[in-house]
């Protein structure tokens, strides 16, 4: 419980105490009176001091164990004050040893307890800056003396753990524009391609119906024609295959085409300054955290289609495994796996999660792989192994396009005209490397693989789309 001096003790000291104490060498009777004075502020110092040290912690504090928070959103820490013995009224300032990816606002607030209340609830808002999980383990009190003259400061053990969505405001709006009728690149009904797959129920025979479609069993039971009627799929198993591994720790920027290269320069998590939140906001997110966002919402999308919605992570080892099922509780484990994860500096082993998957779903379903196929080493090794699924299940690639990725004499607005030979060679090269992601979806779709490249701006809303377009077209 340490006191340190208060702003009033400092300004007495410097208003009072120093006048005195030059008295005090003065010689005389001034020395003398100089003397006095001086004792008697010590005396009083003192004495506050004693009161201090003798006084309890004011109150004290409890937090739940687990506070949920959403990135770049300000939402509250819940505090609870407990005091005992004389409710009297008083103030009292806090502190936290946050982290530096959230922010308080204030940093140091000061709480006002009422008289006469043994339990006072206040919220603290917290501003987190990135995705993840966190811990909160002591709380900060600092409350003045009697007289005014000392701080005094106490340490509250606490055991907090606060978790950091990903935030999905931005695209959660992109997708309810999209579905206005009229929005070019939106979610539109779509007429559904066939009668469906899926029996409904029997019904008398109806001139025209095709011979097929007569349950011969019934027909014979009831001594009349008797008809199937069938009805589209409605509880269909989505996957989302997320790949956690190096290639999705690359930053991905909201502006596409090589324009986005010739920004200012965004410092690097490794390189930030502590407490440099500014920095930290003006990042952009990384291709990990673009896709959570993404499957986040496509799960969202497919309850709502009545579809069953999995989650499977991966790197050079299977991760998380949530099978297919629908709900609030589903959804809610969903996010649960993925708040907290983080990319790791290890390459993907797709022999390896091809396996699993062969093994683990034994009914047809449909499989979007989140994966980044510009090495050309991985996209090879992807083909290789991916025919284990596609024999079964319906294989989907939709894959975001590296911003520099452009043909060449592409009418792209967000392109900057060559205006010099560097530039001119950086245009040939991001053709190259489209060309190259051509070939390789040419060659996943010789193997069964539905490959597509999305757009970073429209990343979720045409994965939603594609979802849907196969949804209308019966395909799984």
């Amino acid at each position: 419980m340490p006191l340190v001096p208060s702003s009033l003790l400092l300004w007495v000291v410097a208003l009072v105490g120093v006048p005195l104490a030059g008295a005090a060498g003065w010689g005389g009777s001034v020395s003398q009176a100089g003397w006095i004075g001086l004792g008697l502020l010590a005396a009083v110092a003192a004495v506050d001091a004693l009161l201090a040290w003798q006084r309890s912690p004011p109150a004290r504090i409890t937090l739940p164990e687990t506070v949920r928070l959403a990135k770049e959103r300000e939402g509250p820490l819940p505090l609870t004050f407990r005091r005992e013995g004389a409710l009297e009224a008083g103030l009292i300032r806090l502190g936290a040893a946050l982290p530096r990816e959230i922010k308080a606002e204030p940093d140091f607030p000061v709480v006002q307890l009422p008289a006469g209340q043994a339990n006072v609830a206040w919220n603290w808002p917290l501003l987190p800056r990135r995705r993840g999980r966190y811990l909160l383990d002591s709380i900060h009190l600092e409350m003045r003396s009697p007289f005014g003259l000392w701080e005094q400061r106490w340490v509250q053990p606490v055991r907090c753990e606060l978790r950091v969505y990903p935030d999905l405001r931005r695209d959660r709006q992109q997708i309810a524009v999209h579905f206005l009728p009229r929005a070019a690149d939106g979610l539109r009904r779509r007429r559904m391609v066939g009668k469906g797959r899926e029996f409904e129920k029997l019904r008398e025979y109806v001139p025209g119906d095709p011979p097929e479609e007569i349950h011969w069993k019934a027909t014979a039971r009831r001594r009349r024609p008797i008809s199937r009627v069938y009805q589209i799929e409605r509880t269909q198993e989505i996957y989302v295959v997320l790949d956690a591994s190096r290639l999705s720790a690359r930053l991905a920027p909201f502006t596409a085409g090589p324009a986005a290269l010739t920004g200012p320069r965004i410092q690097r998590h490794a390189e930030l300054a502590e407490g440099d939140l500014f920095a930290m906001a003006a990042e952009p997110p990384t291709l990990l955290e673009r896709c959570i966002q993404s499957a986040l919402l496509l799960g969202d999308v497919a309850s709502r289609q009545g579809d069953r919605f999995g989650l499977v992570t991966f790197t050079d080892r299977v991760g998380s495994f949530l099978r297919a099922r629908n709900g609030v509780a589903h959804a809610q484990a969903c996010r649960e796996a993925l708040y907290a994860l983080q990319p790791r500096l290890v390459s993907p082993d797709y022999a390896e999660i091809c396996a699993h998957l062969r093994v683990a779903l034994t009914k047809r379903a449909l499989l979007v792989f989140l994966t980044s196929l510009d090495d050309p080493v991985l996209a090879e090794d992807f083909r290789r192994n991916i025919g284990l699924l596609t024999r079964q299940h319906l294989v989907m690639l939709p894959m975001v396009r590296p911003p520099e990725a452009v043909p060449l004499f592409a009418e792209d607005p967000a392109v900057t005209p060559v205006a010099n030979t560097a530039a001119l060679y950086e245009r040939a090269g991001g053709h190259l490397r489209w060309r190259g992601l051509q070939q390789t979806g040419e060659a996943l779709r010789r193997a069964g693989v539905h490959f597509s490249l999305l757009d970073q701006e429209r990343m979720t809303a045409q994965l939603v789309n594609a979802y849907l377009d196969v949804k209308g077209r019966q395909l799984l």
